[in-house]
């Protein structure tokens, strides 16, 4: 599949859609670190103007990957619920191109994220794209098994 054939647009995160690729993240995730993540998500803190929940569909209009942008602190926006759909390519990036572009547009200085250590994949994938760690924020203070990261905007 080729990204240049890829759409990418905000939609609203309790849409059929939306669910069931947060479903099929939550149990990568689970098979992956032995939490769904669920728990960090609150489908809430995605709907307003201070934030995003965008859904990448391919050219026959399949919905192939997905993620969300929430105000974290002032100047800063939290990344939640990326996923690309297994066998994809270039869907994550996109889906991480577009949440960036909106976070700037949004005003915001930097966007956090978390992810888990041994989610080796995950790591690798933002360090790649300019993502720094920083020290843990939040619920994952104190967590051995989480890693943090902050990429800062334009």
């Amino acid at each position: 599949m080729s990204t240049s054939a890829l759409q990418l647009q905000k939609e609203d995160p309790l849409a059929a859609d939306s669910l069931r690729l947060m479903e099929e993240l939550s149990t990568a995730l689970e098979s992956i670190t032995g939490d769904s993540g669920k728990a960090s998500f609150d489908a809430a803190d995605v709907i307003g103007p201070a934030a995003c929940f965008v859904v990448a569909r391919d050219d026959s209009g399949t919905a192939v990957g997905c993620g969300a942008l929430r105000p974290l602190q002032p100047g800063v926006a939290e990344i939640k619920r990326m996923y690309a759909r297994h066998g994809t390519t270039g869907v994550g990036s996109a889906v991480l191109r577009f949440l960036e572009a909106e976070a700037t547009a949004l005003g915001y200085q930097a966007v956090w994220l978390e992810t888990r250590l041994v989610n080796r994949r995950a790591v690798d994938f933002y360090e790649a794209r300019g993502y720094t760690r920083i020290p843990n924020y939040g619920k994952y203070i104190g967590n051995p098994l989480a890693v943090c990261f902050e990429k800062q905007l334009p």
